[in-house]
């Protein structure tokens, strides 16, 4: 058989010279080829765009969360709006005590370290915090007593202490942030952040001093009502807590249309009781903390 010398045998065709072209391709396609391959085998170290890697340290899992930082105010600062305030509530969701807000402008040259969401911080940690945030900073409180919640809803009784703790500021701000969904209707400009404790420094603090001042006030309450465990749970719906209403009742103290409190209320409806109380000034902040002014 006659082949044709024009055209070239598979074998041959394996060992013929590559153009110019042919092998800038070639070599394209080994350099895509051997980088896939160096980006499987890196992946566990190196996280894809948009994703939080693990933090070092922390274990298999544990996704490392950035603190809140002071860069909002700064960049209100820079624009010339100052005092910038940052406010927050601890004590929506408890059963019994009062709900307390707090309001804070910090100093921008003395910003306390490891500013956090009090719900991340230890308890001997927010005391520390609480200290220093009152040593540099202005600060007010406010709390709305659990007759005022009764009356108007926690939804209310919070705004209406928020929107106190800001007016009380030694120096009306000019600009406040509040964590959460709602504004406030204070005499100056007012952005709702939700999750701002976990975000912004002022809210932070804030979120500090009120979970403090409300935590020593439960402890003072536990003292004058015994037997409720107010000194443990702070008055939310823990276990231990239930039990006590059920054994002694509620007290003047419990938010009556909360359900647990409600149904304990049902229980010994049209029966005479001796309820618990206190001194009209329980839930007054204590003058030893000196919040309502600054250093």
């Amino acid at each position: 058989m006659i082949r044709d010398s024009k055209k070239p045998s598979k074998a041959a065709a394996k060992t013929l010279p590559l153009d110019g072209a042919a092998k800038r391709a070639t070599k394209t396609a080994s350099a895509a080829k051997a980088a896939k391959v160096s980006g499987a085998k890196a992946g566990s170290a190196r996280p894809a765009a948009g994703k939080i890697s693990p933090a070092k340290g922390l274990g298999k899992g544990v996704i490392a969360v950035a603190p809140p930082s002071f860069r909002r105010e700064r960049a209100l600062i820079k624009k010339g709006i100052w005092p910038v305030a940052g406010c927050d509530e601890a004590g929506r969701g408890p059963l019994a005590g009062p709900v307390v807000a707090a309001a804070v402008v910090l100093d921008p040259k003395r910003v306390p370290k490891g500013l956090d969401d009090s719900k991340r911080l230890s308890a001997e940690r927010r005391e520390e915090l609480f200290e220093e945030i009152c040593a540099t900073a202005q600060v007010s409180v406010v709390s709305a007593s659990p007759e005022r919640i009764n009356r108007d809803n926690i939804l209310r009784a919070s705004l209406w202490a928020l929107t106190r703790a800001v007016h009380a500021l030694p120096d009306l701000p000019q600009h406040v942030f509040v964590d959460g969904r709602d504004r406030l209707a204070t005499r100056c400009e007012s952005e709702a952040v939700i999750g701002g404790d976990g975000l912004i420094a002022s809210i932070a603090a804030a979120s500090i001093i009120a979970k403090v001042t409300r935590d020593r006030l439960m402890c003072r309450l536990a003292q004058q009502c015994p037997g409720y465990g107010f000194e443990s749970h702070k008055g939310y719906g823990v276990p231990e807590h239930l039990d006590a209403l059920s054994r002694l009742g509620p007290t003047v103290h419990h938010r009556r249309f909360f359900a647990p409190v409600a149904a304990a209320w049902r229980r010994i409806e049209g029966v005479p009781a001796e309820l618990p109380t206190v001194s009209g000034d329980l839930f007054d902040p204590p003058a030893e903390a000196g919040l309502a002014a600054t250093a």
